[in-house]
């Protein structure tokens, strides 16, 4: 199936590693001149060689620091400048620190809404003029299954990625004029350095062995295993593309049928 997107411009937030590499290899994929943005520049510029050696395509290694909204739009500019364009966002962060109420204070509070919530702000904030140019601009956020039913021992995304769907829902309404849709992906269990650090966290909290932590969270999942990051970027790359034209506002859970309806 040809997705429409050969000859676009993609921005991939926290893409060195994890959901948001493989969501730039996808696009990449294909077609789309991908411009990669993390901190960690050495590693974010080794992601985007091996992108472009897998792909053939035109990858570019921006770093960027998520809670600065100076850099950010020195990102977006940067893009702009290299491809002259942008057509799709992809919004993505590490994810707020695990626990529960009673371990979480003020700073943690306040990192989770800096780092979660006001980093997708300023990246639709900052590439919005383009988007708008593009006439056929996508927004795509990353999110987790806590935005339908909370994650036990993951008190701060479970209050900050309902938040997120309630910007983009609101943001699917005010843009769709401009030809820009907006939705968000909502993850489950994924074999991920974050999940990593997740398990280890309800390794802690039962005194089990970070075995038995994945083994429990597995025997969860109806399919029986945890999702491949390049499961999500599939959906991430229908989402970008021209078959998705009239998908707006949604929240799309990948989580191997985990999540229950209500």
């Amino acid at each position: 199936m040809d997705l429409g997107l050969s000859g676009r411009v993609a921005f991939v937030a926290a893409a060195s590693k994890g959901l948001g590499k493989a969501a730039a290899l996808a696009l990449s994929a294909e077609g789309m001149k991908v411009v990669v943005a993390a901190r960690g520049e050495a590693t974010l510029r080794a992601a985007a060689q091996e992108i472009a050696t897998q792909t053939g395509g035109e990858v570019e290694a921006v770093a960027c620091e998520l809670l600065d909204g100076a850099a950010i739009e020195a990102a977006i500019a940067a893009t702009v400048r290299r491809f002259g364009r942008l057509d799709v966002l992809v919004a993505n962060g590490g994810g707020p620190r695990p626990g529960g109420f009673e371990a979480l204070g003020e700073d943690d509070w306040r990192h989770a809404i800096d780092g979660t919530l006001l980093s997708t702000v300023r990246l639709v904030r900052a590439a919005l003029p383009h988007l708008r140019a593009s006439k056929r601009g996508r927004v795509i956020v990353i999110t987790s299954t806590s935005t339908r039913e909370p994650i036990a021992g993951l008190l701060l995304s479970n209050v900050m990625r309902p938040a997120i769907v309630g910007l983009c829902k609101t943001l699917a309404r005010e843009l769709g004029p401009d030809g820009i849709t907006v939705n968000n992906v909502a993850p489950g269990s994924f074999d991920t350095d974050r999940m990593t650090a997740v398990l280890t966290h309800t390794a802690q909290t039962h005194g089990i062995t970070e075995v038995e932590a994945r083994a429990r969270t597995e025997a969860s999942i109806p399919l029986g295993r945890l999702g491949r990051a390049e499961e999500l970027a599939a959906a991430i790359a229908f989402l970008a593309s021209e078959r998705a034209s009239y998908v707006s506002g949604q929240t799309l859970l990948v989580d191997g049928g985990r999540t229950g309806a209500y």
